[in-house]
């Protein structure tokens, strides 16, 4: 057998001592050696795992088989050696053999895999002595086998301490201790990876943080350390960590919402009836039948109204029987099945709910006699039910007497009965009493829940029952296309890790900013350890929030921890619960190549998942799930404004920080190198972002000098697949910016390590900006209810696809591209008013009350323009509605912006679903937008390349008060304040010297009335300035100023073609003299070439004449100075300079005037031009868009499953007279209407998708009954709309049933049914729903996006099997 049980350079079983060592021919790697029969069968392993380093010789098993020693016996026997060595040898047997029957006997299973099961180890049971500090040193190896209490523990020089187990999971041990402390050979095992711990293990960190006497250098206190050497091994039960909700779960777990209430004085009966398919409240009336006799008749005559079935409550407040008719007690007792009607009395407490027609059996009610006052507790009634769509609900009524007061009240809730269907089967491994939390899925993360798990034996492998009720909604499906299913994770695990905590806070532990004890334990693993990997493990109160470097799991400057830095199966944290922390969860710091899996992070402080000095490579982090991301204080990028503010012992003197640009970026995923990998992970909930990458000019922190230039903004992305980001208040997904790299100081009086806007991602080969691009692909983003922006990212080379600096950019010729993405605006997710949502108001396609992400008034835009070049195609928008409060768009703007917009920017392939309502929105003066007159506001525009944004090919859509780009054949649309234009067009960087504070005005000839004025991209007061106008190219313009003209004007062709040119006429003193020159800018060398000298001629004609020449003219009469700006030189690609560098014009004036250089007055008329357009407009399209949007339906999560988009449309009478003609059933938009009054069924191929059955009934007739009991194949989807007061509703119900509904429901007086339901399945899918309508209660047009080809459905394996491609992505990320 095995000496080594995983990844460590020390064997986990020692060998036997002079024992065989040799394999066996046939020996199998991890083969149990029973010696009894087995226990049942554990969860499968993970695969075999390789030791680290280079793999020690295999040594033999350490139980000999009964063969083995029946000869060895006989061999003894004939060399008849009666010497000592043969007695040893005989004795030993002797022995061993009594061990097998003793293992007989017990039942135990030898387990090499096993750590506990070593036979070099010895029981240990050395109970509580809190003062001990206790070490375990060379030559022990103690399997705990009870629970302890030390001071400390050491496990040094190859000591090794294994928590005992047994097959029942019945070994409860406790650990208490300051810490522990594991180095130099030592080593701590809880289970192993293919033996995991059945049983519970805790380890208690306990301490104060104001107890100086326990702490150790480099560690401090309340720690488990494993340093150079050490081996940390534990490894829970294997379980699913966390999954996704498939059936939404509503507020209080009702779509209706419930109803409580309670009264005093409310004399009488109180009543409510409950409809008994969807728990809705029908009536709610009190009958005082203690004084009113026609109270009671009215009574009597509700009771013999209502139909059979409906649920009724009553409840008497005070007294009811001085008025109450006999008529009412017999209809009470015949409809309701009262047994203590006719039997009450004055002032006696009556409480009943029932089922009209249900009889004695339906009726649960119960009195309570009334003495001096008191009834001496609640008559209380309660029944539970079921929805028609399986929701299960109870109804209470109760009526008392209470110090003299009489109480009555009534509750509609599903208390203890909430389900969840979850996407994975979870039952064999979540069990009662275990923690979950469900994940916020609106605009706060603070509606994340945790519950309890109860009992529920009537569950599927797939659902769970909750303790209490959800406070808010909980989407558990496809909507809108977007998978904004809810993450649901499992908090407890069978080993648990955590800090004894006081119960409040207390000394130096940020009082001032936290109630609570933020003096949790940790776990620090330093470099050069041994072996470590976690799997399956909690850790609770973990983290300490006053010190640095003390996390719930930091690998601390640990350096390559995978096959490259020589451990042969690499370090992993997998399945870990990390919940309630005070300081982050994983911190990365230093160490590449580690693999974090499965592990959830629940309501912690400060950046959870973290990496923390900007050289960290290599890490991958897969399916983690982070939520509930709160601020922390320990670095500036942590902290809120409150924070921010209060916090400045680190800047410089009294400097007050900025917590928009310094602060505020508090992330559950801080990725400080891009070269880390992130799948198939959800960020839940953030402060301010989920997933960021931030870029370090240079290592920091402990790792300063180690690497002097980290290049993080060169680096190339890693791999960034299937990630999902939403609930978080900044944005789900950002990319930009780095931190401060340099102390506070007089120069720069701000923080160490805040947010900078110093960096740009320019991702080059090998990290050198003289080598190519390589583009950085975000592929399959799903992001959802974020605040501010679902993703910002800014630099280039960056493609997202399957989704959703100074004066020039900065890594000249990158751009960005967005494809194959769905934007969505306003779903049908409406959310919770609550749980920190601060704004509640209309808005959406169906115009209902919902969450909204900062105010009414708050412009939705779903694709946000700023900077370029970027190329949105093949995408498609929809929900893009605006309010009479709020303009929402599918294509917008940054708001405020003073930065360029260049004309290169563009869009193609673009669809517009039909509830998109504002295509595109340039702003308007006022709230958010204040006064829209900032220069980037003002130069907005966008190539639309293929007509699919305005129907015209080929035109470009800008401001409609920027004459610079119009001609008198542009189209207007003021609902978008813009207008379509034909041209060429390009920038033109304008750049001065001198001259502070100048505005710029610039009037094309062809308007001088409308000049376009800017104010520049640089504060007012800064020495220099820059001016980007965007300009129609073949046209002349002319440039005024606000005071004296700059004495240095550089102007940059930006974007320009070759041949593409513009005349520009600059405005000067009539004293002034010029040096004008030419040349070419070599931006990554800072070289010029071809630098030329400008001549002047005497005429603007003679200029005309020449335009390809060098030349310039001034009118000295006006003041402007005449010259052509023409490219000579082609462009390359996205480059916004020529292939030879950005072609410039430097003007260098000489005057002595301090005039103000304004030459408007002077110019127009004499060079005021004739309106033309250089190009014409192009005719409107007339036929659709082909291959325009995305082609993908649903963007999902989980991208290797097939949906089924469908639509039903029911059509009411009164729905009709309104207008509305339409009804129909859409599958994957192939819409089938129907227009006659009845029923429409369609049958669907659960496994293909496709229609198989498409028929429509004018009543419910025999032929319907036949098709619904034996038309519809097996493994159908079942969708049914109706048209009309279609006739036979009422008969349908029964013949539901089959279909997956829960029970026949009530279609009496019903005007409208819309079904979703299946055809074939024991257990019915959580999707089938049945939704009827009345009166003003009608579903209206609803879309459901179904699963395909479920193994539950009984579909056949596919053919080929799909490959998952986050798993082999995994595979390449890990190196397998």
């Amino acid at each position: 057998m095995p000496t080594s049980d995983g990844p460590s350079r020390f064997p986990v079983f020692a060998a036997p001592p002079k024992g065989n060592h040799q394999r066996s021919p046939g020996y199998v790697p991890g083969r149990v050696a029973p010696v009894r029969s087995p226990p049942p069968a554990k969860a499968p392993p993970p695969p075999p795992i390789k030791p680290h380093g280079l793999p020690s010789q295999r040594q033999a098993t350490f139980s000999l088989s009964e063969e083995n020693q029946r000869r060895e016996r006989a061999h003894s026997l004939r060399l008849r050696k009666n010497t000592i060595i043969c007695f040893g040898v005989s004795i030993g047997a002797f022995f061993l053999s009594l061990i097998l029957v003793l293992s007989l006997t017990s039942g135990d299973i030898l387990d090499e895999n096993c750590p506990d099961h070593n036979p070099s180890l010895s029981n240990w049971n050395p109970g509580h002595q809190p003062e001990k500090a206790m070490v375990v040193r060379r030559g022990d190896f103690f399997r705990l086998d009870s629970s302890a209490t030390f001071r400390s523990l050491a496990i040094q020089s190859g000591g090794r301490v294994v928590f005992a187990d047994n097959t029942d999971g019945s070994k409860n041990i406790s650990l208490r201790t300051r810490h522990i402390l594991i180095e130099n050979g030592g080593g701590l095992h809880i289970g192993g990876p293919k033996c995991r711990y059945r049983s519970h293990a805790a380890i208690a960190l306990t301490g104060r943080s104001d107890s100086k006497d326990s702490n150790i250098p480099g560690l401090g206190g309340k720690f488990i350390g494993v340093m150079s050497g050490g081996t940390l091994e534990l490894h829970g039960t294997e379980r699913v960590s966390w999954s996704l909700l498939t059936k939404s779960v509503p507020a209080s777990g009702l779509t209706t919402g419930g109803d409580a209430f309670q009264r005093n004085f409310s004399r009488g009966i109180n009543l409510r009836v409950v409809d008994q398919d969807t728990a809705d409240i029908l009536l709610r009336e009190r009958y005082d039948t203690h004084e009113s006799r026609n109270d009671s008749r009215r009574l009597t005559q509700l009771l013999r109204s209502l139909p059979a079935g409906r649920i009724v409550t009553l409840a008497v407040g005070d007294s009811a029987v001085k008025s109450l008719l006999d008529e009412t007690k017999k209809a009470l007792e015949e409809t309701l099945g009262s047994s203590h009607v006719y039997n009450l009395k004055y002032r006696q407490a009556w409480a009943l709910v029932s089922v009209v027609g249900g009889g004695n059996t339906s009726c649960s009610e119960d009195v309570r006699e009334h003495e001096n006052h008191d009834t001496g507790g609640r008559a209380l009634a309660r029944r539970n039910f079921t929805t028609v769509n399986g929701v299960h609900f109870s109804v209470t009524a109760y009526s008392e007497w209470k110090n003299g007061f009489p109480i009555s009240g009534f509750q509609v809730d599903a208390v203890d009965q909430v389900v969840l269907n979850l996407q994975d089967e979870v039952q064999q491994t979540w069990h009662p009493g275990n923690q979950i939390v469900v994940a916020s899925t609106d605009y706060s993360m603070h509606q994340a829940e945790e519950f309890t798990l109860l009992p529920c034996p009537h569950c599927t492998t797939r659902q769970v029952r909750i303790q209490g009720k959800p406070l808010y909604n909980h989407v558990g499906e496809i909507i809108d296309g977007v998978d904004m299913r809810a993450e649901v994770a499992l908090l407890s695990r069978n080993i648990l890790i955590y800090g004894e905590m006081e119960n409040s806070c207390y000394g130096n532990n940020l009082c001032q900013f936290y109630s609570h004890d933020t003096y949790g334990g940790h776990i620090k693993i330093i470099g050069n350890f041994s072996s470590v990997h976690l799997s399956y493990v909690e850790l609770k109160n973990m983290g300490q929030q006053r010190e640095k470097s003390r996390y719930p799991i930091h690998f601390h400057m640990c350096g390559d921890v995978d096959q490259k830095g020589g451990y042969w199966e690499p370090t992993y944290v997998d399945g870990l619960s990390i919940h309630h922390s005070f300081s982050r969860c994983v911190t990365i710091h230093a160490t590449n190549g580690l693999l974090v899996k499965n592990t959830v992070g629940y309501d912690t402080l400060g950046h959870c998942f973290f990496l923390e000095d900007g050289i960290e490579q290599r890490n991958t982090f897969y399916r983690n799930l982070g939520l509930l991301t709160r601020p922390g204080t320990l670095l500036p990028t942590d902290r809120n404004d409150t924070l921010c503010l209060s916090i400045k012992d680190k800047v410089y003197k009294g400097y007050t920080p900025s917590p928009s640009t310094e602060c505020k970026a508090v992330s559950t995923f801080w990725i400080a190198n891009p070269n880390n990998n992130l799948i198939s992970n959800a960020a839940a909930g953030s402060q301010d972002a989920g997933i960021w990458f931030v870029f370090h000019s240079s290592s920091t922190g402990d790792s300063h000098g180690l690497v002097p230039e980290t290049k993080a903004e060169l680096t190339p992305l890693g791999i960034f697949y299937n990630n999902r980001v939403h609930s978080n208040f900044k944005a789900g997904l950002f990319i930009d910016k780095g931190v401060k790299t340099s102390n506070a100081s007089a120069a720069d009086p701000r923080e160490y390590l805040c947010l900078d806007n110093n960096a740009r991602f320019r991702p080059h080969q090998n990290a050198d900006a003289s080598r190519p691009r390589v583009a950085a692909v975000i592929d399959t983003l799903v992001s959802f209810k974020n605040n501010d922006m679902g993703a910002w990212i800014r630099g280039g080379d960056i493609v997202i696809q399957n989704s959703g600096d100074g004066s020039y950019p900065k890594d000249e010729g990158s751009s960005q591209e967005v494809t194959q993405s769905l934007f969505v605006g306003e779903s049908r997710n409406r959310g919770t008013n609550g749980g920190q949502n601060k704004y509640w108001g209309l808005g959406g396609t169906d115009g209902k009350m919902r969450t909204l992400p900062r105010n009414r008034t708050f412009p939705i835009r779903g694709f946000q323009i700023y900077d370029g070049p970027l190329r949105l195609t093949r995408s498609t928008f929809r929900g893009f509605i605006p309010t009479p409060e709020r303009y929402t768009s599918a294509v917008g703007f940054s708001l405020k912006n003073t930065w360029q917009l260049t004309p290169r920017n563009n869009m193609s392939h673009l669809h517009f679903h039909s509830t998109v309502g504002l295509r595109s929105f340039f702003g308007r003066p006022g709230q958010w937008f204040e006064e829209n007159d900032l220069d980037g506001d003002k130069n907005s525009i966008f190539h639309d390349v293929d007509g699919s944004v305005t129907g015209s090919k080929d035109t470009y859509v800008g401001r409609a008060d920027n004459f610079l780009i119009q001609h008198p054949s542009c189209v207007n649309k003021p609902l978008w304040n813009g207008v379509i234009c034909s041209g060429r067009y390009s920038q033109v960087y304008i750049q001065t010297q001198g001259a502070p504070s100048l505005t710029l005005s610039i009037n094309r000839d062809e308007y001088p009335a409308a000049p376009l004025v800017l104010r520049g991209i640089n504060s007012q007061g800064a020495p220099s300035q820059q001016y980007q106008p965007v300009l129609m190219m073949s046209k002349s313009y002319t440039l005024h100023w606000s005071g004296p003209a700059p004495r240095e004007v550089v102007l940059s062709l930006i974007n320009f073609d070759k041949d593409d040119w513009v005349l520009f006429g600059l405005c000067y003193p009539p004293d002034a003299t010029f040096l004008i020159m030419a040349d070419i800018n070599d931006r990554q060398s800072n070289t010029f070439d071809d630098i030329t000298d400008y001549g002047p001629v005497f005429s603007l004609a003679d200029l005309e004449s020449r335009p390809l020449d060098r030349k310039y003219y001034f009118d000295q009469n006006v003041g402007l100075l005449w010259l052509y700006l023409r490219a000579r030189h082609d462009r390359d690609g996205h480059s916004y300079c020529s292939v030879k560098g950005c072609e410039r014009v430097k003007v260098t004036a000489t005057t002595s005037s301090q005039q103000t250089c304004n030459c408007t007055s002077k110019a127009y008329p004499k060079y005021a031009k004739t309106p033309l357009a250089v190009l014409p407009m192009p005719a409107p399209d007339t036929q659709p868009c082909k291959d325009c949007g995305a082609k993908q339906r649903v963007f999902t999560s989980e991208p290797w499953m097939s949906y089924l988009q469908t639509q039903v449309k029911s059509l009411s009478v009164k729905e009709q007279q309104r207008g509305d003609n339409l009804s129909f059933i859409a599958v994957n938009d192939v819409m089938m209407p129907f227009t006659q009054p009845g029923y429409l069924v369609v049958s669907v191929d659960a496994c293909s998708g496709k229609v198989t059955k498409k028929v429509s009934f004018a009543k419910m007739d025999a032929k319907m009954k036949q098709h619904l009991m034996t038309g519809i194949p097996k493994r159908s989807i079942v969708l049914m709309a109706t048209r009309g007061q279609p006739e036979g509703l009422p008969d349908v119900a029964p013949y539901l049933i089959p279909f997956g509904l829960a029970k026949a429901a009530d279609l009496h007086n019903k005007e409208s049914v819309a079904l979703w339901a299946f055809q074939g399945s024991t257990s019915p899918p959580p999707w089938v729903s049945l939704q009827a309508g009345q009166r003003d209660d009608i579903p209206g047009p609803q879309e459901r996006f179904l699963p395909l080809a479920l193994k539950a459905y009984g579909c056949p394996p596919p053919a080929v099997q799909q490959t998952r491609r986050d798993l082999e992505l995994l595979d390449q990320a890990i190196g397998l």
